[in-house]
Protein backbone atom coordinates (compact mmCIF):
# COMPACT_ATOMS: atom_id res chain seq x y z
CA UNK A 1 0.00 0.00 0.00
CA UNK A 2 1.69 3.56 -1.06
CA UNK A 3 1.03 6.81 0.96
CA UNK A 4 0.03 9.64 -0.71
CA UNK A 5 2.10 12.21 -2.03
CA UNK A 6 1.35 15.47 -0.51
CA UNK A 7 1.47 18.73 -3.70
CA UNK A 8 3.73 21.70 -2.58
CA UNK A 9 3.11 24.77 -4.91
CA UNK A 10 5.99 26.45 -5.86
CA UNK A 11 5.67 30.03 -7.45
CA UNK A 12 9.22 30.53 -8.64
CA UNK A 13 11.84 27.77 -9.51
CA UNK A 14 14.37 26.99 -8.83
CA UNK A 15 13.83 26.94 -5.01
CA UNK A 16 16.62 25.75 -1.83
CA UNK A 17 15.20 22.49 -0.22
CA UNK A 18 15.47 23.60 3.08
CA UNK A 19 13.41 27.03 2.51
CA UNK A 20 10.60 24.80 0.98
CA UNK A 21 11.00 22.83 4.46
CA UNK A 22 10.45 25.52 6.49
CA UNK A 23 7.63 27.45 4.61
CA UNK A 24 5.52 24.53 4.36
CA UNK A 25 6.31 23.98 8.42
CA UNK A 26 7.72 20.71 8.15
CA UNK A 27 10.76 22.35 10.41
CA UNK A 28 10.36 25.33 12.56
CA UNK A 29 12.94 27.43 11.42
CA UNK A 30 15.93 28.13 8.51
CA UNK A 31 18.42 26.86 10.87
CA UNK A 32 16.37 23.54 11.64
CA UNK A 33 15.54 22.86 8.22
CA UNK A 34 19.39 23.23 7.24
CA UNK A 35 20.22 20.22 10.21
CA UNK A 36 17.64 18.17 8.90
CA UNK A 37 18.79 18.19 5.59
CA UNK A 38 22.29 18.40 6.89
CA UNK A 39 21.96 15.19 9.04
CA UNK A 40 20.84 13.32 5.47
CA UNK A 41 17.06 12.73 6.93
CA UNK A 42 15.36 14.25 3.13
CA UNK A 43 15.58 12.28 0.39
CA UNK A 44 15.02 14.30 -2.97
CA UNK A 45 13.95 12.01 -6.11
CA UNK A 46 14.94 9.08 -4.48
CA UNK A 47 18.40 10.24 -3.14
CA UNK A 48 19.67 11.20 0.38
CA UNK A 49 20.55 14.78 -0.06
CA UNK A 50 22.46 16.38 2.31
CA UNK A 51 23.08 20.04 0.21
CA UNK A 52 21.28 22.40 2.44
CA UNK A 53 20.90 24.64 -0.48
CA UNK A 54 20.01 21.82 -3.34
CA UNK A 55 17.93 23.66 -5.62
CA UNK A 56 14.54 21.93 -6.74
CA UNK A 57 11.89 22.50 -9.19
CA UNK A 58 8.62 21.36 -9.95
CA UNK A 59 7.75 18.04 -10.54
CA UNK A 60 10.76 17.00 -8.11
CA UNK A 61 9.74 14.80 -4.91
CA UNK A 62 11.41 14.63 -1.86
CA UNK A 63 10.61 12.67 1.55
CA UNK A 64 11.12 12.37 5.13
CA UNK A 65 10.40 9.17 6.34
CA UNK A 66 7.63 8.17 5.08
CA UNK A 67 6.09 11.28 3.85
CA UNK A 68 6.24 12.62 0.43
CA UNK A 69 5.66 15.91 -1.10
CA UNK A 70 5.96 17.04 -4.59
CA UNK A 71 6.74 20.33 -5.89
CA UNK A 72 4.25 21.57 -8.56
CA UNK A 73 3.67 25.12 -10.10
Amino acid sequence: MSKEITPVHITKSPVELFKILKFEGIADSGAEAKNIVAEGHVKANGEVVTRKRRQMVAGDIFQIGDDSWQLVD
